[in-house]
């Protein structure tokens, strides 16, 4: 990790957002929920994924090379990113960047707990982390969870997962476990963070993430049923909550949604709140979560153009494009018609 003390956040930014343009949109999604999975992959080849879906068109097809490619599509344009920038904008982009390393860690232990086969777990990966890929390889030869954990020894996820395992053992859901990885990366990515005028606004949009991935946690440990106790999964550096009062909203779902619609928050979750409340659907909530902190992401990028936020913008935008798409092939694959599809996916 670069820790240079000049930055080079214009030129950055400039290329950041040229790549945020060629982001699919509205027009792009109406055609594509209209496609098979072949339609999809043709589509993409004209489009910004041209490069992998020709490099990875002789060994898969179908919605696993739409898998793929918009995987490696995406590692790519992130390592790009880091590859523009020195200094302290390079160090809060790879800080950043870890959470691909979390996603990988969290779906790997998915894939071990369902005894998924292998190759459905690595499509799912996201190399853009620090991870190389031997630490990689062997984590999908892992046959157990306590050897995925054991591998991790070394790494920032090392000390919450083994204080996690015990939890896991004892309830057998792994909410433990992701929670673990997740503190763990807010935890390096919070640290030493000296908050100036180029830093304000991103320690906001942080402060948001914190809070959603809390308010997510405890829904989750709710619905779970298991004796959890949620001040064990609180993560610090929020604004909304605190550890003492997760506790009681855990086992409250109308008091903490009145806590989230009372908030700073409200206004951009307003639909969503009452959507939830309505048809009790956590997985609506949770997309509605990622829509208003990507608007949240752009709306402070705006405030200070040459900050670190409108690239975490980005990446959060394209983390929804591929999101959408792999999404629209799966749903297609399962014969669900385009409506239904089109309400599955987060668009700004």
């Amino acid at each position: 990790m670069s820790t240079a003390g000049g930055s080079n956040p214009e030129y950055v930014i400039a290329r950041v957002r040229a790549r945020r343009s060629a982001l699919f949109g509205d027009e792009e999604y109406r055609k594509l929920v209209r496609m098979g999975p072949a339609e999809i992959a043709r589509f993409m080849e004209e489009s910004e994924y041209e490069r992998e879906i020709n490099a990875l068109g002789s060994r898969y097809s179908g919605v696993d090379l739409i898998e793929y490619g918009l995987n490696h599509n995406m590692a790519k344009q992130f390592n790009d990113i880091l590859s523009w920038a020195d200094g302290r904008l390079y160090d809060l982009i790879a800080r950043y960047l870890r959470k691909f390393d979390a996603w990988n860690v969290k779906t790997i232990i998915r894939g071990i707990y369902s005894d998924a086969a292998r190759d459905e777990v690595e499509s799912d990966l996201i190399r853009a982390g620090e991870f190389d890929d031997r630490l990689v390889s062997r984590l999908l030869d892992a046959g157990e969870i306590e050897e995925a954990v054991e591998l991790l020894s070394g790494t920032i996820f090392e000390d919450g997962l083994e204080a996690a395992y015990d939890d896991y053992e004892d309830t057998g859901v792994l909410v433990p476990l992701e929670n673990a990885v997740d503190r763990a990366f807010y935890e390096q990515l919070l640290e030493g963070l000296v908050v100036g005028e180029e830093t304000k606004q991103y320690r906001e949009f942080l402060e948001a993430e914190i809070d959603f991935r809390n308010a997510r946690n405890a829904l989750r440990i709710a619905r779970s049923g298991a004796d959890l106790d949620p001040t064990d999964y609180f993560i610090e550096g929020g604004t909304l909550f605190r550890a003492a009062e997760l506790a009681s909203l855990a086992t409250n779902l109308d008091e903490l949604v009145s806590k989230i619609r009372d908030s700073r928050y409200g206004d951009r979750l307003s639909n969503a709140l009452a959507d939830f409340e309505e048809a009790n659907s956590l997985i609506g909530f949770e997309r509605a979560l990622d829509a208003a902190l990507l608007e949240y992401a752009d709306t402070l990028g705006y405030v200070f153009p040459l900050s670190v936020t409108p690239v975490i913008s980005y990446i959060l935008a394209k983390e929804r494009e591929v999101d959408n798409i792999r999404a629209i092939a799966r749903g297609r694959e399962a014969g669900l018609p385009p409506e239904e599809i089109q309400e599955e996916l987060v668009i700004q």
